[in-house]
C-alpha cells in the first residue's frame, strides 16, 4: 500500500476509494483481459492510480493544494486518470440511483480505452447499493437471534486495545508487530477497515496481518466492532470475516459482543455504533445510535453481573475535537452524543462501569471525568497517517462544555506527522492497567500515561 494513504469520512467517496484499489490490484497482478489500453494502463498503475484516487477525492472536498494540483496536472491526460473519473461518475450515480447515468457510463467504458476490469469492477460494485442509491440491507445480526451468549476470557488476561488500524499498510504492520512483544492474550479492534470494509479489504487488511503477526499458526481470539467504513459497502465483509473469526467458544456471533473473565471480575461489552453511521447523505451531521433490542441485551449483561465494566464503542460518548451531530437551535453545539448519552445511563444503573474505549477520531484522548462517565478515551490513533497540519488538539467552536483532557496526556508528532499508538490493558484480580503507547520515528515506543481503576 503507498505511504499516501489517506481516507475520507464520505461513504460514496470511500467505496471510490476501495473500487480504484481494486482495479488497481487486478491490473498489477496482471489478472486483466486486456482488451484496450492495458499497457498504458498496466505500468505503475496501482501506486499511480491509488494518488490520482487521492486527488480525486481531496479536489471533491475542496482541499487541494498546490502540490496536489501539480500531480493531477501530469496525470490529467493519461488513460488512468480519465478511467478513474469514469469510476467516480459511477459510484456517484449509483448513490443517486441514476440508473440513466449508469448506463451512459458503461456504454463509455465498452467504447472506449479503459481496460475491461474496470466495467467488471464497477459492476461487482452495484451489489453494495440498493435500489434507492442507499447501501444494500445490512445484514445486521438482532439480540434475540444470539440471545444471552458469553465469549470467555481467560483470567488475568492482557489485551491488546486498538482503532482505525485496517489499512494494511506499513504503519498498521508496524504497530500489530509491537504489540505482540508485549504477549497479549487477546486482541481488540474498535472498528474501521479502509477504505469500504469490502471482503477484500477485510481480507487483506485485517485478517492476513493478524493470521501472520499475531496468531502464527495459534488459535488467539481476535474481536472486531462495526465501524463506519466497515458499513459503506453494506457490510459484506464484515458479517462474514467476523462469522469466521474465532472458533467456538470465542465465537463473535454479532457486531456486538460480551467477553467475560472465568471469575466473573471482568466484562468488556462492545456495542455496534457503526450501523446507523453508513448513508452517503449527511456525513457530518450523523448522529449514531444503538438498536433498541441490543441496548436491552447490553443492559442484561450488566443486570447479571456483579463485576467490573469496561464499555466499548467504535464512536465517542463525546468530544472536544470533533463535531458530534448538527447545531442546536441556538447555534450551540453539544459535546456529547445524547444517544449514546441515553444509553449509557441505562447500563451504568444496572451496574459497575469503569471505562469506556473509543476510536473514529484519528488521534488519542484521554479525558477527565465528563458526562457522568469516570474515564473516557479515545484511542483512533491505530494506523491512519495524519499530518500535524491537522491541528488534532483544536477544540471544537460553538461547543457548550468542552471536555478536558488529563494533563501531560497528548501524542507526539513524528516528522510532519502525528504518532500511531495503542492501548495494553492487563487484567490482575479486581484491578485493570491501562497502559498508553505511541511508536517512536526512531523505532520503539514511549508509554503515554498509565493507569490503573
Amino acid at each position: 500500500m503507498s505511504d499516501d494513504f489517506e481516507t475520507t469520512r464520505d461513504p460514496t467517496l470511500s467505496v471510490f476509494q476501495s473500487l480504484v484499489d481494486e482495479v488497481a490490484t487486478k491490473l498489477e497482478e496482471g489478472r486483466s483481459t486486456g482488451r484496450r489500453g492495458l499497457d498504458t494502463v498496466r505500468r505503475g498503475s496501482r501506486a499511480e492510480l491509488r494518488d490520482i484516487a487521492i486527488d480525486m477525492v481531496r479536489e471533491e472536498e475542496g482541499r487541494l493544494t498546490s502540490d496536489d494540483t501539480l500531480r493531477r496536472d501530469l496525470t490529467k491526460g493519461q488513460i488512468a486518470r480519465v478511467c478513474a473519473e469514469l469510476a467516480l461518475r459511477y459510484v456517484k450515480a449509483l448513490a443517486k440511483g441514476d440508473s440513466a447515468a449508469l448506463n451512459a457510463i458503461k456504454a463509455e467504458y465498452e467504447t472506449g480505452t479503459c481496460d475491461t476490469e474496470w466495467i467488471s469492477t464497477l459492476e461487482a460494485y452495484h451489489s453494495y447499493f440498493g435500489p434507492n442509491g442507499d447501501r444494500a440491507q445490512i445484514p445486521y445480526v438482532r439480540a434475540a437471534t444470539i440471545g444471552p451468549k458469553i465469549i470467555p476470557l481467560k483470567n488475568d488476561a492482557t489485551i491488546g486495545l486498538f482503532a482505525d488500524w485496517g489499512t494494511g499498510g506499513t504503519p498498521a504492520l508496524d504497530l500489530l508487530e509491537t504489540i505482540v512483544t508485549h504477549k497479549p492474550d487477546t486482541l481488540i479492534h474498535l472498528g474501521d477497515i479502509y477504505y469500504s470494509g469490502t471482503p477484500k479489504e477485510c481480507q487483506e487488511n485485517f485478517v492476513e496481518p493478524l493470521e501472520r503477526i499475531f496468531r502464527q499458526g495459534e488459535p488467539k481470539p481476535v474481536f472486531t466492532l462495526s465501524g463506519n467504513h466497515d458499513m459503506y459497502c453494506g457490510g459484506v465483509g464484515f458479517y462474514d470475516m467476523v462469522a469466521n473469526l474465532n472458533a467456538a467458544p470465542h465465537d463473535q456471533a454479532a457486531s456486538f459482543f460480551c467477553l467475560r473473565s472465568l471469575d466473573e471480575k471482568w466484562q468488556f461489552l462492545a456495542m455496534d455504533t457503526g450501523l446507523h453511521d453508513y448513508s452517503p447523505y449527511g456525513v457530518s451531521d450523523v448522529l449514531t445510535k444503538i438498536e433498541e433490542d441490543e441496548l436491552a441485551w447490553h443492559v442484561d449483561r450488566m443486570s447479571e453481573f456483579k463485576g467490573k465494566t469496561i464499555l466499548l464503542s467504535h464512536h465517542q460518548l463525546f468530544s472536544a475535537y470533533s463535531k458530534i451531530g448538527p447545531n442546536e437551535p441556538d447555534g450551540k453545539r453539544k459535546a456529547v452524543n445524547t444517544n449514546l448519552l441515553n444509553a449509557y445511563k441505562a447500563i451504568v444503573a444496572k451496574g459497575n462501569v469503569a471505562a469506556w474505549f473509543w476510536g473514529h477520531e484519528h488521534s488519542l484522548s484521554i479525558y477527565q471525568p465528563y458526562a457522568g462517565l469516570e474515564r473516557g478515551r479515545c484511542v483512533g490513533h491505530g494506523a491512519i497517517p495524519v499530518s500535524i497540519i491537522d491541528e488534532i488538539y483544536r477544540e471544537v467552536e460553538g461547543l457548550d462544555t468542552a471536555p478536558p483532557l488529563i494533563p501531560d496526556t497528548k501524542q507526539a508528532a513524528t516528522g510532519n506527522l502525528w504518532s500511531h499508538g495503542y492501548a495494553l490493558l492487563s487484567l490482575r484480580d479486581q484491578a485493570c492497567t491501562a497502559s498508553y503507547y505511541e511508536l517512536m520515528a526512531t523505532g520503539g515506543e514511549r508509554t503515554i500515561y498509565q493507569e490503573s481503576f
